[in-house]
């Protein structure tokens, strides 16, 4: 039995098969997750668990080099850009953001879609794997 890291058996799995540029999306309870994306779902109830608090342990575990946000959280949900922008603060990573409606579809193309119980609006973010060894 692991002793750390992450406990949920999918996310653990995803995370171990990605490669450099790979993605994978930490979303809220609302995101249309398309059918030919796995869908990892943690929701148990509103609010349960919470994006950021699945966020932060996703992003511990994983060696991210770019993000992705719909444009759409500057202005609707500026708490949690403002604790997305602090979690990532000094680390060099590319911040990219696109309009919610092409963030959905970028979702087609990641590994996995998880999905939390957060219930703010565009609490939404994919995460491009980066190399861990260059």
């Amino acid at each position: 039995m692991k002793k750390q890291g992450i406990l949920n058996s999918d996310i653990s799995r995803v995370l171990s098969y990605m490669g450099h540029t790979d993605r994978i999306c930490v979303g809220d309870c609302g995101l249309p997750i398309p059918d030919e994306t796995e869908r990892i779902d943690l929701a148990l109830a509103f609010g349960i668990p919470g994006f950021m608090q699945t966020l932060k342990i996703v992003a511990a575990d994983m060696k991210i080099e770019k993000i992705v946000l719909a444009e759409e959280i500057k202005t609707c949900n500026p708490k949690v850009l403002s604790e997305i922008e602090e979690l990532f603060a000094g680390q060099n990573i590319e911040v990219e953001y696109v309009s919610h409606v092409e963030l959905k579809a970028l979702t087609k193309d990641c590994k996995a879609v998880i999905r939390t119980g957060e219930t703010t609006p565009y609490a939404n973010i994919i995460l491009q794997a980066g190399c861990i060894f260059a």
